[in-house]
């Protein structure tokens, strides 16, 4: 089976082919994308209009490419599949009705799939893929999780970031330092050339009684650090900030990680999610888990971020599992808040014809 993936969900639009296998993992065959980073950089951030406007720009090129790339034409496609939720309204609607369109003209069913289920699976895709059961750390831009995952569409909520988000404790931090948008990777490579103990920086909740995050007062500590720093703070200065705060960050989602194992007696963890990509996190990660005997595992680079193959893959596995109830009506709508808790089984409001 040839499952099409369409991902709109926020600033990247990705298009991806797979191929079940039996019971196998799926196989991706080709994947293209398209990240409007240089669009929206003028505006320090996501503008939500221009966003859906590049995505209607963007899919049927980007379609055309994966399909051209995998040597497959259209009526090889058995499913399409997209990004139902959560993420921005109007681009969710872009991808949501593109793939609905091609499904009736090629009366195909269609399927919606949860955004960071698919960031979840995508781990799968790598050269070392996990094993259920296992503990997933969700960090991307928007989302700071932690998750108990028993197989395709049975996770469990252990805790989560009651205010920002890492990504988004990384982006403003960086913006407040002056650096172009998007600001994690930036502050991450200038933390490079810094030293992560020059600036006492809080770890909130850190040692609480549960696993969920805080990075708000970070934020604000650093906004702090910097008023006293001056108007020109100079870039060692700025440098030592950089990796005080990565290293704050890091500190916290470690440890919480390492929490959720011993708490659920799991052995294996998956990082997805685009700040899963920062290497200070990584080490940090491999050298904790290591040190209990725990294996850690990650989506290749290019799979970190947003993408159509991870949605793909999220449909085929569900297919697999005969836990994805296909539509052949082609209506559909969007969900921008979608706990994903609540996609168990068959995915809530996804109902069959």
């Amino acid at each position: 089976m040839i499952v099409l993936g369409i991902e709109t969900s926020c600033d990247e639009t990705g298009v991806a082919l797979v191929r079940t296998q039996g019971d196998a993992v799926p196989v991706l065959l080709a994947q293209a994308l398209h990240s409007q980073i240089d669009l929206h950089r003028a505006y320090g951030g996501v503008v939500p209009e221009l966003a859906s406007r590049d995505h209607i720009r963007r899919l049927l090129p980007l379609a055309r490419t994966a399909l051209a790339d995998a040597g497959l034409g259209l009526d090889a496609i058995d499913v399409v599949a997209y990004t139902r939720g959560p993420g921005l309204a109007g681009a969710l609607l872009v991808g949501a009705g593109f793939a609905c369109a091609l499904g009736a003209a090629l009366a195909r069913p269609v399927l919606g799939i949860h955004h960071l289920e698919g960031h979840l699976l995508s781990p799968f895709l790598s050269r070392d893929p996990p094993a259920f059961a296992f503990v997933a750390l969700l960090v991307s831009g928007g989302h700071t999780q932690l998750m108990r995952v028993d197989d395709v569409g049975r996770y469990e909520l252990l805790g989560e970031t009651i205010d920002d988000a890492a990504g988004e404790a990384f982006d403003k931090a960086a913006k407040m330092m002056g650096l172009a948008y998007p600001g994690g990777p930036l502050l991450a490579r200038l933390a490079e050339g810094g030293r992560r103990d020059a600036f006492k920086l809080p770890r909130p909740l850190l040692h609480s009684a549960n696993l969920d995050f805080s990075f708000a007062g970070l934020k604000t500590a650093v906004m702090i650090q910097l008023r006293k720093c001056g108007d020109d703070p100079g870039e060692q200065v700025k440098a030592d900030l950089a990796a005080s705060t990565q290293q704050a960050i890091v500190d916290v989602l470690v440890h919480k990680s390492i929490v959720a194992l011993e708490a659920t007696g799991l052995d294996r963890l998956v990082v997805a999610g685009g700040v899963g990509a920062n290497a200070r996190l990584r080490e940090q990660l491999n050298l904790r888990c290591a040190e209990r005997g725990a294996r850690v595992h990650y989506p290749e680079f290019e799979l970190c971020t947003d993408n159509g193959a991870m949605i793909a893959l999220a449909a085929a596995m569900r297919l697999q599992r005969g836990i994805a109830e296909l539509r052949t009506d082609y209506g559909f709508d969007v969900r921008p808040r979608w706990p994903l808790a609540s996609a168990s089984g068959a995915l809530p409001g996804v109902t069959a014809p």
